[in-house]
């Protein structure tokens, strides 16, 4: 399966929510004033430059809204453009272009928002063993589009939700440790033994004082958490390669090049999607009259 692939009944479920919430009742104002046999062509068009991510849900959401609608991708996901590009082209029934407009813009301008940042991320980091990675700081009911945006930015995802891996983070070791920290080791080595061998472990900590005990319950991954890059480059150090290195918290464009530079092998960035801008995009419609009106 192509990493630019999204899972259709996935992706459609998205769509019959938002047009659930957008036209309800239909779209009342080109009802009255689009002629119903009328056609139109669309163009989405780059206002700036970026990445292109959500091409397939662009086609998805006119076809949902009119099923005979062709509808021709023009740069593929994953692609660059400059503004002023073409990115895709629809002909369809003018009334259902019109209904699908903004559904299909909200999610491709937030789609490639994501692949854009991310690209920067991945460029930013270009030279290092370090991959650029998502988390689950994602839009509610989204995070199949948003992650497929990261990966079309040329990044990576973390753990898909709460049931793909294990993440012990800092509020669970609190819990488990009931306050004495001599026995965080054996605890997560129980905890450790009773997965299956497909299984991912994972370990945050926030104090170089707890690396050592973490690595001797034989975790997959450690992350370091809001560690100074003089810290990464420490903690990175210490481990040696017994386990997978995570660098997450306070990484932004300014950072990412000196968190690289550690020798970290994950850098988990919640920017790439929790707080991007949507991209400028627009859709040029012409319309043509058709034979029946009403």
């Amino acid at each position: 399966m192509s990493m630019f692939t999204l899972p259709a009944a996935q992706v459609h479920d998205i769509l019959s929510r938002a047009f659930a919430e957008d036209a309800p009742g239909g779209d009342i104002t080109s009802q009255l004033l689009i002629p119903s046999g009328a056609t139109a062509t669309a163009v989405l068009c780059a206002r700036a430059a970026g990445v292109f991510s959500g091409g397939s849900v662009f086609r998805d959401a006119m076809q949902f809204a009119d099923p005979s609608a062709v509808v021709v991708l023009l740069v593929p996901d994953g692609g660059r453009f400059d503004p002023g590009t073409p990115l895709a082209r629809v002909t369809g029934n003018a009334r259902a272009v019109l209904l699908a407009e903004r559904v299909a813009l909200n999610l491709t301008q937030r789609m490639s928002a994501i692949a854009t940042q991310t690209a920067e991320y991945v460029r930013l980091a270009a030279g290092t063993r370090a991959r650029i990675t998502d988390t689950r700081k994602t839009t509610p009911g989204l995070r199949i589009l948003e992650r497929h945006a990261v990966r079309c930015g040329g990044g990576t995802n973390h753990r898909s939700g709460l049931s793909d891996a294990v993440m012990a983070k800092d509020n669970h070791l609190a819990v488990m440790t009931a306050g004495d920290p001599t026995r965080l080791t054996a605890l997560l080595a129980a905890a450790k033994a009773q997965l299956g061998h497909t299984v991912h472990f994972e370990v945050e900590v926030d104090r170089a004082d707890q690396i050592e005990p973490v690595l001797a319950a034989g975790v997959d991954t450690i992350m370091l958490d809001n560690f100074s890059v003089a810290a990464l480059a420490a903690g990175v150090r210490q481990v040696a390669g017994r386990a997978l290195v995570e660098a997450s918290g306070n990484v932004n464009l300014d950072t990412v090049a000196d968190v690289a530079g550690t020798g970290v092998d994950i850098i988990s960035i919640g920017a790439l999607t929790h707080s991007v801008a949507a991209l400028d995009l627009g859709l040029d419609i012409e319309l043509t009259p058709g034979e029946a009106q009403q």
